[in-house]
């Protein structure tokens, strides 16, 4: 099994060290090769996604992915920036379907923005489509405006727009996920403005027909967003297109305790996938060694699972996580009166410790 892994920006290569350290603790036989991306990758080659970097996430088993941004380059053409490697490569390797599981750990309970009686238990997964919708729709750009009260003037614009395969595609995930789980999916929406999203819930009805022991209900985004904060555990799979998901999963996040515990997957038709931190860059922290691991390795985790068939192995990490929180540990976002703060790389090492 061949890994890429691709650090990029911020505290990118801090985590990803972490991730890959708890991976070579597991004694499995991993070739790895790593690889300059984002805002690396333009400094080093001239290109957020270098042709060698693309190469090698094509030809890898899976990617285990880091972060990319620095304010640095916010200047740059939008092309050139870093941002552009992530959508670069989700289109490129056809990775569709992005898992976003929330899970709240009993001993994180006290760090979640709700009151424990509101969040404790919570384990949701957000099921989001990652290659349509607005974020790549077209035509879209800045022209002068062609009509309206403000005419002549300077204009920005996007196309939001939907094809019956994407819908179709993302929803069979997000019922066939739930048939593993509570087998309640909510397919979140603006059907009531929106023609496009009037158009997904249309095609969610007709594929759950496939689906008859799987319960669907339909949720306009804004009232999913307030359900999220009231009563979050009502939710069990959530589907929703690319922008309302992007929203969503990190408001979720936030339910946890910190999104430094979110970690995420990215898939295509055949589960090789993309395997990155929910969470950002953070520039501002980097090279601190204060950034938190863990939705990382649990990435890595997601990733043997899916990707590599080593469930068994997927679980052993998830339950040296789960050990290390129950010790106490932790880093500044997650910290506690009465907790034990630690750096990064304590984190990395006390997870290795707890996988023997």
């Amino acid at each position: 099994m061949k890994i890429a892994i691709l650090p990029g920006d911020g505290i990118g290569p801090e985590i990803t060290a972490q991730a890959v350290k708890v991976l070579d603790a597991l004694g499995e036989k991993f070739e790895t090769e790593t690889a300059d991306v984002g805002g690396a990758g333009y400094a080093a080659h001239g290109h957020p996604l270098p042709a060698h970097t693309l190469a090698l996430a094509k030809e890898a088993d899976a990617v285990l992915f880091g972060a990319v941004g620095d304010f640095k380059y916010d200047n740059l053409e939008r092309a050139l920036r870093p941002e552009q490697a992530i959508l670069g490569l989700r289109k490129e390797l056809g990775l569709f379907a992005n898992l976003r599981p929330a899970i709240l750990y009993p001993e994180l309970a006290g760090a979640s923005t709700l009151k424990p009686e509101v969040v404790s238990g919570l384990d949701i997964l957000i099921v989001r489509e990652l290659t349509g919708d607005i974020y790549f729709g077209k035509p879209r750009g800045v022209r002068e405006c062609p009509d309206g009260p403000f005419k002549g003037q300077r204009e920005g614009f996007d196309t939001m727009r939907y094809a019956e395969g994407e819908i179709r595609r993302i929803a069979h995930v997000a019922f066939q996920a739930a048939r593993k789980r509570g087998k309640r999916v909510t397919s979140v929406d603006k059907a009531n403005v929106l023609e496009t999203f009037q158009f997904w819930r249309d095609v969610m009805i007709d594929v759950h027909k496939e689906y008859p022991d799987i319960e669907l209900d339909h949720m306009y985004v804004d009232n999913a967003a307030m359900q999220l904060v009231r009563a979050p555990k009502k939710f069990d799979v959530v589907v929703t297109g690319n922008m309302f998901g992007d929203i969503l999963s990190d408001a979720a996040a936030m339910l946890t305790g910190s999104i430094g515990m979110l970690p995420s997957a990215s898939l295509d038709a055949n589960n090789k996938g993309l395997y990155e931190p929910s969470h950002g860059s953070a520039p501002d922290i980097a090279g601190q060694g204060v950034a938190n691991p863990l939705a990382t390795i649990l990435s890595a985790a997601m990733m043997l699972r899916f990707s590599l068939d080593r469930a068994e192995q997927a679980d052993r990490i998830e339950n040296a996580v789960k050990s290390v929180l129950a010790q106490g540990l932790r880093t500044p976002d997650i910290y506690e009166q009465g907790t034990t703060r630690v750096g990064t790389s304590q984190m990395g090492d006390a997870v290795v410790r707890a996988l023997a």
